[in-house]
């Protein structure tokens, strides 16, 4: 007969019965890791957008002017009146008249300086943001614009608004600031023992306390790379898209990580023994047999540890009662190998 481990017990049937045995096999399973936290919407920094005039003066007209409000891509948020733009205006004007004029020239460097002239205004209007439909019509109509409207580069809500009516403003202040919120980011605290099964691009899902029945996808896109000292979890920042504009910067959210392990050896939770030092499993080995093994365990999944070592596919474990035949292993152990039906075990 196969030689057995120390601590190898023998049970006869009506033992086994008596105390309840129960066993479970180590096999290989698909394991899922479902990792459960919560978590905090936020504002997607890269869909922040401080909007700020390139050219000094006066607001004249608020077209936005409270916070909250939505914002079209393309919509006008203020004008206002510049004196340098008109002149800068009113300059490329004579210069375009001059250009005409500087062409008639039988002398090149006459004809070309008109040019230079004319392109060094209209590159100050550019630079300036007046489009070009709106050099369109200067150059049409002659009429220089004495106001400059700025319009909002995105689609999204006024977060902060610091302009208003008759308020004097420099190149580079900042007027408006506003927030795209079609998609949203979640930062959730991920356990030090967990972070080494989270990776960029796993996909994620959450539900929202007032919105139960509907759940939102999304993915990892950041791990933070220091642990809170005191709570041992670290920050994961999580994308979601947010069409429908349900996802509010401060709600709390209820988040979920699933992750595929692939098919892995495993065993019941039920039949591991930790003591805290070791981890042990009893091996049915027929005929009453029960052989304590160490095992070295890795993922634990809903009610099963992955195998890492100890143990083979196809092997048979005790689910239930093995406490109390560790108990009956260590007497026999305390006492040497004898004791009868504790110790007898067939090939020692």
């Amino acid at each position: 007969m196969k030689e057995l481990g120390p601590g190898t017990v023998q049970l006869s049937p009506e033992r086994q019965q008596m105390i309840g045995i129960k066993f479970g096999s180590a096999e290989l399973r698909r394991l899922e890791k479902v990792i459960r936290t919560t978590g905090k919407v936020d504002y997607d920094e890269k869909r922040l957008v401080t909007i700020s005039p390139k050219i000094g003066g006066w607001v004249e007209e608020l077209f936005v002017d409270f916070t909250g409000a939505y914002v079209k891509k393309g919509a006008p948020l203020l004008t206002i009146y510049s004196p340098e733009l008109l002149s800068t205006q009113e300059e490329y004007l004579v210069a375009l008249r001059a250009r005409e004029e500087f062409r008639k020239s039988p002398f090149p460097e006459v004809a070309s300086s008109g040019d230079s002239l004319a392109e060094s205004a209209l590159r100050r209007l550019k630079l300036w943001d007046i489009s070009d439909e709106q050099i369109r019509k200067l150059e049409e109509t002659g009429q220089p614009s004495k106001t400059l409207t700025l319009y909002s580069p995105y689609e999204g809500f006024l977060l902060e608004k610091m302009a208003y009516k008759g308020m004097n403003v420099m190149p580079g202040m900042a007027l408006f600031r506003l927030a795209d919120l079609s998609v949203v980011w979640i930062y959730a605290d991920i356990y030090e023992s967990e972070l080494p099964l989270i990776r960029l691009g796993q996909s994620a899902s959450f539900k929202i306390p007032y919105l139960p029945s509907e759940s939102f996808k999304g993915k990892v896109i950041y791990i933070y790379p220091s642990l809170d000292p005191k709570s041992r979890t670290a920050k994961v920042r999580l994308e979601f898209p947010n069409k429908k504009g349900a996802l509010k910067p401060e709600m709390y959210a209820d988040v979920e990580i699933k992750i595929d392990l692939g098919r892995k050896l495993a065993i019941p939770e039920s039949a591991v023994i930790d003591t805290g030092l070791r981890q042990v499993a009893f091996i049915d080995h027929g005929s009453g047999n029960f052989e304590p093994r160490d095992v070295k365990l890795g993922v634990k999944v809903e009610n099963y540890y992955e195998v890492i070592e100890g143990l083979k596919p196809g092997e048979r474990v005790v689910t239930s009662a093995n406490f109390l035949i560790d108990s009956e292993s260590k007497f026999k152990e305390a006492m040497g190998g004898g004791g009868g039906e504790h110790a007898g075990h067939g090939g020692h």
